[in-house]
């Protein structure tokens, strides 16, 4: 049976071990540029088989909460080298997480105060931050207009650049897209956010075309073996929802399938919550046997909820990858951690997202 720490093969990546570090917002990037302490932080955490950063956005339409990184300018590309490098030096992979949040944003993110743009002009019931007075605030997300049909292939194009910009320019072994939780492309899969009447709007293949129209776009530009692709099928967050996921989402990994991607990040119910949903069923099984059997050969990573019993048990399972989320907040050597049994550093809750290294960088390995 493999072991969480043994080496994998993930596309083109070679993992040390199956230890994944989710992406993980900290909002501690103003004006979209990482920091120097974003470089130690990632470095601290290198053990990882794999790192995924912070969502990153494509673009500035594509901002969604204050503080957030980008990789649409030659100052974020340069700071995100500068973390590769740092990560590259310890003997990690980082491979950095592409997001459009669409309607999950507020005028004040946007280029000119503008609305946030969505598959259909309906307000997200859900929350995002802005900084007042230096302190993070949580404030109702804006009413989003509806993107017309001829906007949606400069989207894709974003995605494309900032993939490359991501792997030639900054040093990303990969790229991830963000395919889940509520955002852009996860708005268009779901029926709860997207009423659109045109070719991405009604049915499961329409809905799900922007997805992979972007997906294709990002493995033209960087090589399917450098690409990931994060999905959350029946997740609550940012107030997503589909009235019936299982079909949907079997046929989205069945058309990944060929794509030929490095790998499947799958969040198993409710986001940083319940990994079961009484009145959201899901067939996490079917729907890899669904990629498997459309020829898919990435490997298969899981993610919410995990501890080293849960994650030794999906590994049995035939997964592939698991993925620890909050635990490398406050453990930068979650992998030794895991290995030796030992305790883990609690986490601090207040120091989540903005401020500077407190609670960034300052939390113990062990001696």
């Amino acid at each position: 049976m493999s072991s969480l720490f043994d080496p994998v093969q993930a596309g083109d990546l070679a993992l040390g071990n199956r230890i994944v570090m989710a992406p993980l917002t900290r909002n501690r990037s103003p004006n979209a540029i990482p920091r120097d302490i974003t470089a130690t932080y990632y470095a601290q955490r290198a053990s990882a088989g794999l790192l995924i950063t912070e969502a990153t956005a494509i673009s500035h339409q594509g901002q969604g909460y204050a503080d957030v990184p980008g990789l649409y300018g030659t100052e974020q590309l340069d700071a995100w080298k500068q973390v590769t490098d740092a990560v590259h030096k310890e003997g990690g992979k980082i491979v950095v997480q592409l997001w459009h949040v669409g309607r999950v944003s507020h005028t004040e993110l946007q280029p000119d105060n503008g609305k946030p743009v969505a598959p259909s002009a309906i307000t997200a019931k859900t929350k995002t931050v802005l900084i007042k007075d230096g302190v993070p605030t949580f404030v109702a997300t804006s009413e989003p207009r509806a993107l017309d049909a001829a906007e949606i292939p400069g989207i894709v194009h974003a995605f494309a650049v900032a993939a490359r910009n991501a792997v030639e320019t900054a040093g990303f072994d990969g790229v991830e897209l963000h395919g889940a939780n509520g955002y852009l492309l996860d708005q268009f899969l779901k029926t709860g956010s997207n009423k659109r009447t045109d070719d991405y709007g009604g049915s499961i293949e329409n809905r799900a075309r922007l997805l992979l129209e972007a997906t294709r776009a990002v493995v033209d530009a960087v090589g399917g073996g450098r690409t990931g692709i994060r999905l959350s099928p029946v997740t609550p967050a940012n107030d997503a929802h589909d009235a019936d996921p299982q079909p949907l989402f079997d046929y989205v990994v069945r058309q990944l399938a060929p794509l030929g991607l490095a790998y499947i990040h799958v969040i198993e119910g409710a986001t940083g919550g319940p990994r079961e949903i009484d009145d959201r069923p899901f067939d996490y099984e079917a729907l890899k046997a669904a990629y498997r059997e459309a020829g898919g050969k990435g490997a298969w990573m899981v993610n919410n909820g995990y501890d080293k019993p849960l994650a030794e048990e999906a590994l049995k399972e035939g997964d592939d990858l698991i993925a620890f989320g909050k635990p490398f907040i406050s453990n930068p050597d979650l992998v030794r951690r895991l290995r030796e049994g030992a305790p883990l550093n609690a986490w601090d809750k207040n120091t989540f997202y903005g401020g500077g290294a407190e609670g960034y960088i300052d939390y113990p390995a062990l001696a």
